[in-house]
């Protein structure tokens, strides 16, 4: 099953590789936006998104990103996927 989980852009981290910072439920993590990407890449700071394997897929409105995120929490997929993400990040972080 693919699983998007809804994340919030909160900056362009690298314009020329189409990378930004995605907020998901307070864990950071770096995405590739040029699936939603424009003319205006600042335009997608405080956007909403649905990520799927680092890559921000869709843009969706906030109403859309909390009732994902409730559902999400309630079936126990979304907190498995967050702990994965931060034990992942924390091993990146060992080894710099």
């Amino acid at each position: 099953m693919c699983l998007g989980i809804p994340g919030r852009i909160i900056a362009i981290t690298d314009p020329a590789r189409l990378m930004a910072m995605a907020e998901i439920s307070c864990v950071r993590r770096e995405v590739n936006v040029a699936c939603v990407a424009g003319d205006d890449l600042d335009a997608l700071i405080g956007q909403w998104s649905l990520i799927h394997v680092g890559f921000a897929m869709s843009l969706i409105d906030e109403d859309e990103a909390a009732a994902t995120l409730a559902t999400l929490r309630e079936l126990g997929e979304a907190q498995e996927a967050l702990d994965q993400m931060l034990a992942a990040d924390l091993a990146l972080a060992g080894r710099q």
